[in-house]
């Protein structure tokens, strides 16, 4: 996923945030150990509600991992490419100086993968990032 989160220590406000998240009952959460052995990255936690999860951050290591595993997808292909994508974006710039054009593009690449996963209810619209992002006119 690809998260803008208010940040009040930023000259802007905000900051991007990369995650790849893996989400499994606690009962059966090996198998997330043995990704996060085979990829070499990442970190295991375990939920209050009985759900542990491996959450990979950081937009070179997002971006390295998608890569390494894209070739194997079979239904987050598009979010994974789009992804991949927005992350060598952010990896190139600071949010500071990132023009308004390239954030724009990124609020569009944000909003793709936003469409292709399951309805959320905490969707933010392009009206709302743009207003976050300063943006609007």
């Amino acid at each position: 996923m690809l998260q803008v989160k208010r940040r009040g220590d930023s000259t802007r406000g905000v900051r991007f945030m990369a995650t790849i998240c893996l989400y499994q009952d606690t009962r059966h959460a090996a198998p997330l150990s043995w990704v996060r052995t085979r990829l070499q990255c990442g970190y295991i936690s375990r939920r209050n509600d009985g759900m542990t999860e491996l959450r990979i951050n950081g937009f070179a290591q997002v971006r390295e991992c998608l890569e390494t595993l894209l070739p194997y997808l079979r239904f987050k292909r598009t979010q994974a490419s789009v992804l991949i994508k927005a992350c060598k974006k952010l990896e190139e710039q600071t949010i500071r100086t990132i023009p308004k054009r390239e954030l724009r593009a990124l609020v569009a690449l944000l909003l793709q993968i936003q469409n292709e996963n399951y309805a959320s209810k905490r969707r933010r619209t392009s009206e709302d990032l743009h207003k976050i992002l300063g943006l609007t006119p």
